[in-house]
């Protein structure tokens, strides 16, 4: 059976430490850390924080909230801008998350993930900036995955259809002309939907992810939903899971306390019923 997991952002209005207690009591195993807890408030969604006061001391009690309750932490959470039109604006992301990269090595973690980044207001595909745009990316992850290896990490990047990288065949062709063997896929389906079926996902990316977000989307929709809430075919997709993705981290997104368990549970019943659900 799937080992679904939940982002430890769901829950900002908790210390680390109840939301390890949290996952723990009510049986998750597995998380996406990300630094945005109640006494970590550092995550920045598209930017970057001061982790000044971040230091290595206070990282790794972070982390030990969730390891010494048996909650697995592959990866950190990052999701800073790498499109940034601002030289020294985008050397100081790249520093950030080079930070994220550290603690992730001080603590074996393997994976530290990112979506591409957009500017504020022009988020998407623009045909008039769209070629300095995807230089711009490929720049940045070519940087990040050189750095990476001094830390023995792994870059991740999470395509979405409303970013540079906008589909499951883009995100494999982004990935060979990187060309670097520690980057991968955060797949997160909900973001490919619109422009990539269930099957696409797996036939482009399956030898690239890193893990799984759990969340879903109408076709149609610019924001996501909660697994079950929007048009993924899950049965179809845990079946490809299963056949392609086995193991992987299954890690919910957009969900809160009030509601986690239960959207756990659909992933569950979904994926009862992969096992017939594709040839």
């Amino acid at each position: 059976m799937i080992n679904v997991g939940v982002v430890s952002r769901s829950f900002p209005e908790l210390t680390n430490q109840e939301t390890a207690q949290l996952m723990h009591s009510n049986g998750f195993t597995v998380t996406e850390l990300c630094f945005a807890c109640k006494d970590s408030p550092y995550w920045v969604y598209n930017g970057r924080s001061d982790l000044s006061t971040l230091t290595d001391e206070k990282a790794g009690e972070v982390i030990q909230a969730y390891t010494d309750l048996g909650i697995h932490i592959p990866v950190i959470g990052v999701f800073t801008n790498l499109i940034e039109t601002e030289d020294t604006e985008l050397e100081k992301n790249i520093q950030y998350f080079e930070r994220h990269m550290q603690i992730a090595s001080n603590h074996h973690i393997p994976y530290v993930a990112t979506e591409c980044g957009f500017i504020s207001g022009k988020r998407g595909l623009f045909a008039d900036t769209f070629e300095q745009t995807f230089q711009r990316l490929l720049y940045s992850f070519k940087t990040l995955t050189q750095i990476a290896k001094k830390y023995q990490v792994t870059v991740v990047l999470e395509p979405s259809v409303i970013d540079i990288v906008p589909s499951a065949k883009r995100a494999h062709d982004f990935i060979n002309q990187i060309a670097q063997d520690n980057l991968k896929i955060l797949l997160d389906p909900a973001n490919l939907i619109a422009n990539s079926s269930e099957k696409d996902m797996f036939d482009y990316l399956k030898d690239h992810i890193a893990y799984i977000h759990g969340k879903d989307r109408f076709v149609n929709d610019a924001r996501g939903r909660c697994v079950g809430d929007g048009q993924i075919n899950w049965p179809e997709f845990l079946g490809y899971y299963h056949r392609y993705a086995e193991g992987k981290p299954f890690i919910l997104e957009y969900v809160n306390r009030n509601n986690f368990c239960e959207i756990r549970d659909r992933v569950l019943k979904y994926d009862l019923l992969s096992g017939s659900s594709i040839q």
